[in-house]
C-alpha cells in the first residue's frame, strides 16, 4: 500500500509505493510536516492513478533516481499537456504528465441533462439545490481526473464545520452525507466513462444520528381525533391509521380508492412541484383499509367525491396545502389538547408503531409503509417492537373496533 514515511536519519519523509511488482522508496529533503505531508499526499495520489492508468513515467516524477533508469521511459498514453508538479523540495520540480477530462462543471451539466428524464420533480430540485450551492463553486474548473481524495475530504470537512453552510449555518451530518453521495455519484459516472481512478470510493459517510420519531400512543390518537376540526377528522384518520406520506395523502384521487377490496392505491403523490411518481417503486403499492379508514372515507365521499378528483381537496377542488394543514390545523391541535409540538410526519411513525403494538408481522407492515424490506422497519421502530406475532391485518383491525368502534364489516 502506498504511503508517505519518515526517514529517521534525516527526519524528512520519502514515497514508498510498489511499482511493476517491487517496492519503490524515494528520498525528499521536505520535513515533516503537516503541510508537506499534504503535498506529497496529492503527489502519490496522482502516481498510483497513473499507475492504474498504465501512463506513470517514473523518469518524470523521479529523474535522479536509480529506479527511472531501471524502469526505463514510459511514454504517457494521451498526449496532454505538461504541468509542473506541486511539491518542492524532491527531485528538483518534476514535470508531471497528465491526460485531459472535462470540467467537473462540464461532465455535472452532461450528467444532469441523462438523469432529469428519469429523476422525479423533486429529486431534481433538491439535487440542484445542493450541486448550485455546493458543489460547483468548490470543483467547476477542476478537470474531472484532477479531482483528488484530498480534494474530497477538504470539502467535506468545509461543509461539516460550524457555519458552513450556504446560510453560514451547521450543517447535519445527514445533509452533509447527502451533498457528498451526490458528489460521489458526478465521479463515479466520470471515472467510468473516462477510465480514472475513483477518488471517492473509500470516502466514508458520517456517523448520523439515529432517527428521532415521536408517534403518538394509541390514547393521544383519539383525544386528537375527537378534538381537531370536524373538516379534517376523516383527513387525520387516514393518515394516523395507512401511514401514507403526506405527498401521497394529498395526492390521493377517488379512481384509486377500491371500496370493494377495501384498498387504497398508492399510485402518485402531489407537491410543490404538482402531482409526479412516488417516491420509488416499492412506494407503488396497496394499502389495507380498517374499518375506520372504511368508513372515513365513505364520508369523505360524501363530502367531496362529488366536487374533485382528488380525496382531500379545497372548496375549488383543488389539493389541499400540506404547509396550511401544518399551520392551521394539526399543530394548533396538538396545543390545544398539551401535547408535545411534532412534526406533522409523526402521522406515519404513528401509524408504524399501532401495528407494531397490535403485533401485526413486521412483512405485512413493511409493505404497507412502502419499504423493501423490515430492514427500515427495526432499524427506525426497534423499540416499540414488542413479542411479535404472525399476522395479516385482522391484529389491528381488533385493536382499532375495540377503542374506536365501527360500522357494520362489508
Amino acid at each position: 500500500m502506498a504511503k508517505i514515511s519518515v526517514r529517521k536519519e534525516t527526519s524528512t519523509l520519502l514515497f514508498d509505493f510498489n511499482y511493476l511488482g517491487k517496492r519503490c522508496r524515494e528520498q525528499t529533503t521536505l520535513r515533516d510536516t503537516t503541510a508537506n505531508r499534504r503535498k506529497m499526499e496529492k503527489v502519490l495520489e496522482r502516481i498510483e492513478r497513473e499507475i492504474v492508468a498504465a501512463t506513470f513515467d517514473y523518469a518524470k516524477f523521479f529523474p535522479g533516481s536509480n529506479r527511472a533508469a531501471e524502469f526505463g521511459s514510459k511514454p504517457a498514453l494521451l498526449p496532454t499537456p505538461v504541468r509542473r508538479s506541486a511539491v518542492v523540495g524532491f527531485a528538483a520540480q518534476p514535470a508531471i504528465a497528465e491526460r485531459t477530462t472535462p470540467t467537473f462543471g462540464e461532465f455535472t451539466a452532461i450528467w444532469l441533462s441523462e438523469n432529469t428524464a428519469v429523476w422525479r420533480r423533486n429529486t431534481l430540485k433538491a439535487t440542484l439545490v445542493q450541486v448550485n450551492g455546493y458543489l460547483l463553486p468548490r470543483f467547476a474548473e477542476m478537470q474531472m481526473h484532477q479531482i483528488l481524495k484530498a480534494d474530497c475530504l477538504a470539502f467535506r470537512a468545509d461543509i461539516a464545520k460550524p457555519g458552513g453552510s450556504m446560510k453560514k449555518r451547521t450543517l447535519a451530518a445527514k445533509t452533509v452525507n447527502e451533498i457528498m453521495q451526490i458528489l460521489g455519484a458526478i465521479i463515479a459516472e466520470g471515472a467510468d466513462r473516462y477510465e480514472f481512478p475513483n477518488p471517492m470510493q473509500n470516502v466514508k459517510r458520517l456517523k448520523a444520528p439515529k432517527v428521532h420519531i415521536e408517534p403518538l400512543s394509541f390514547d393521544e390518537v383519539e383525544k386528537f381525533i375527537a378534538k381537531v376540526r370536524e373538516d379534517y377528522k376523516q383527513y387525520f384518520i387516514v393518515r394516523f391509521f395507512t401511514g401514507l406520506r403526506t405527498g401521497e395523502v394529498h395526492g390521493l384521487h377517488w379512481k384509486h380508492i377500491d371500496f370493494e377490496r377495501r384498498e387504497i392505491l398508492v399510485r402518485e403523490t402531489y407537491g410543490d412541484l404538482g402531482r409526479e411518481y412516488t417516491k420509488n417503486e416499492s412506494s407503488q403499492r396497496e394499502v389495507h383499509m380498517s374499518e375506520p379508514v372504511y368508513q372515513a372515507l365513505k364520508v369523505q365521499y360524501e363530502a367531496s367525491g362529488h366536487l374533485s378528483e382528488y380525496v382531500f381537496c379545497s372548496r375549488t377542488g383543488t389539493p389541499i396545502d400540506p404547509l396550511n394543514v401544518n399551520k392551521r390545523v394539526w399543530k394548533p391541535t396538538l396545543k390545544l389538547l398539551g401535547m408535545k409540538d411534532r412534526r406533522f410526519y409523526q402521522t406515519r411513525h404513528t401509524a408504524a408503531t399501532l401495528w407494531l403494538a397490535s403485533g401485526e408481522a413486521p412483512e405485512w407492515i413493511a409493505k404497507q409503509m412502502g419499504h423493501t424490506s423490515t430492514e427500515m422497519l427495526f432499524k427506525v421502530y426497534s423499540r416499540y417492537v414488542p413479542n411479535l406475532t404472525r399476522q395479516d391485518g385482522s391484529a389491528f383491525e381488533r385493536l382499532l373496533l375495540q377503542r374506536l368502534g365501527g360500522g357494520e364489516q362489508q
